[in-house]
């Protein structure tokens, strides 16, 4: 049941992951879910890089020098460029999450944005339901230019995160929220 999948869903960390390896049917399959996610004017604005094998192994080691050349040495940290030269040493497979911006639209921006966001939780909603572990990351230069530019972007469009998925053996924590529902809703 749905709500079972929505309430279960826990990220792991990439480093989590045991490194068993996902059938590249079953990315395909998950991605085919992203790809019901709602859309204004079906402009349908989500594109995805998928990355594993050989791929994932040269993407996380080219993540880190970009973290280097893009950061001021002022705010550099050694653990963030070790970290993300590593972070999918452990994963199956790497979805990067774009939004392509649609042409002579008139639809907002915000609106496409949106939409790709719902297809990031489509994705995250299908891996819960097949068993396997992922986390829609952000971090290092996920948001940045460099990454726009690492991946031959436009500029009007926009990396929405990167997701990491695999598998793993640890066993998921508790769902915690820290403002109670009765403070979110408001009835009229």
């Amino acid at each position: 049941m749905i709500a079972t999948i929505v309430r279960d869903r826990r990220t792991v960390k990439a480093a989590n992951m045991n490194g068993k390896k996902i059938a590249d049917a079953t990315i395909k399959d998950i991605l085919k879910l992203a790809d019901y996610a709602p859309t204004h004017g079906r402009t349908e604005p989500w594109r995805f890089f998928v990355y594993t094998g050989t791929a994932l192994s040269k993407f996380c080691p080219a993540h880190s020098p970009i973290y280097l050349g893009n950061t001021p040495e002022v705010g550099r940290k050694q653990q963030t460029f070790d970290n993300l030269a590593h972070m999918g040493d452990m994963a199956s497979h790497l979805v990067i999450v774009v939004m392509k911006r649609t042409a002579d639209t008139k639809i907002p921006m915000m609106e496409e944005y949106a939409a790709v966001s719902a297809s990031v939780q489509n994705v995250l909603l299908g891996a819960e339901a097949m068993g396997l572990a992922a986390i829609w990351n952000t971090g290092g230069m996920a948001l940045k230019p460099a990454m726009k530019s690492y991946l031959s972007l436009a500029d009007e469009d926009l990396v929405v995160g990167l997701i990491y998925m695999g598998y793993a053996d640890q066993q998921k924590k508790e769902a915690l929220r820290n403002v109670p529902l009765e403070e979110k809703i408001t009835w009229m």
